[in-house]
């Protein structure tokens, strides 16, 4: 059942491949332990085979929000052989997730983001190697403007169609999560950085026929998410950043930190990021407790007494 399951959370939710990929590991490896250790497959599991399976996370060394995204994909799993009446019960009703710890996301400074984007503005315009090099050094250079300049997420990044570039239009629509559309708002320092890397990806013949904005080599895949994170990195020991420090990721939080940093209204930042519930984009609010406990210090009558 687990391959019903997987088609109907494609069909009907519009899951992502990314999506599934991992809603397919927890299941198998759910599915794998309770035919080793309980001797039961997954879609006959009772409540207690469920719990012996969550209690096995904690000795492999699972982290609290791993226990609580697989115990989801589970109740999910189960509901819907309820729906279809595979099966007449939950096992996984009575079973609670596990706290997870309230952690605060890597991030960087904007002084850090600065340098970073400088070290790949000066390699897109001085690079003197091969006309291969000075495409791979312009379309990481547009990649990093456009991933600090929208907050994207490195899979809704490294997937653009060429499309979405719209002359005069300052803007991308962007489909995320689920299938859903957003517009996000993209600097001129982003789209000059774009136009740029498109004049020399352009030159080539095989770019008519290539539906990516940010293409591999071959110019029938987009570009790898591991070939940019890898490439961030790089950029990142040349002025100073440790590649632990670095990835995508990292400057998606970066975005969202800057903006409310800088006075920008949570709701907005979630819209942006294309989170839909605002609970996910609460991960920030530290940075607006700093800035309230700032902003009381600096402007209260009373803060210097």
């Amino acid at each position: 059942m687990i391959e019903a399951f997987l088609e109907m959370i494609g069909a009907e939710r519009g899951a992502a491949d990314n999506t599934l990929a991992a809603y397919r590991r927890d299941l198998e490896h759910a599915s794998d332990y309770l035919k080793s250790s309980r001797g039961t497959a997954l879609s006959k599991a009772q409540g207690d085979d469920i719990a012996s399976y969550l209690s096995s996370l904690a000795v492999e060394g699972f982290a609290p929000s791993s226990h609580a995204r697989k115990l989801s994909c589970l109740k999910q799993y189960f509901l819907f052989l309820y729906s279809e009446n595979v099966r007449s019960d939950d096992p996984t009703t009575t079973i609670a997730a596990p706290k997870k710890e309230a952690t605060i996301p890597k991030t960087l400074s904007e002084n850090e983001v600065s340098r970073l984007l400088a070290a790949a503005e000066h390699e897109a315009t001085n690079c003197k190697g091969t006309a291969k090099a000075k495409m791979h050094a312009a379309r990481n250079h547009a990649l990093l403007e456009l991933l600090y300049a929208t907050g994207l997420r490195v899979s809704e990044l490294v997937t653009l169609p060429i499309s979405v570039v719209r002359v005069g239009e300052p803007f991308f629509i962007v489909r995320g999560k689920g299938n859903k559309e957003r517009m996000v708002p993209v600097s001129q320092k982003a789209m000059n950085a774009i136009q740029l890397y498109l004049a020399m990806r352009n030159s080539d013949e095989r770019a008519d026929g290539c539906k990516w904005l940010f293409q591999a080599d071959n110019f029938s895949q987009p570009i790898a998410r591991q070939v940019f994170a890898r490439e961030l990195k790089r950029l990142g020991e040349l002025c100073g950043i440790y590649a632990s420090q670095l990835s995508p990721h990292v400057l998606r939080h970066a975005f969202a930190t800057h903006l409310l940093q800088n006075g920008a209204d949570l709701r907005v930042v979630q819209q942006l990021l294309g989170h839909s519930d605002i609970s996910t984009t609460q991960i920030y609010t530290h940075v607006l407790d700093e800035r309230l406990h700032q902003l009381v210090n600096e402007h209260h009558p009373l803060a210097s007494g």
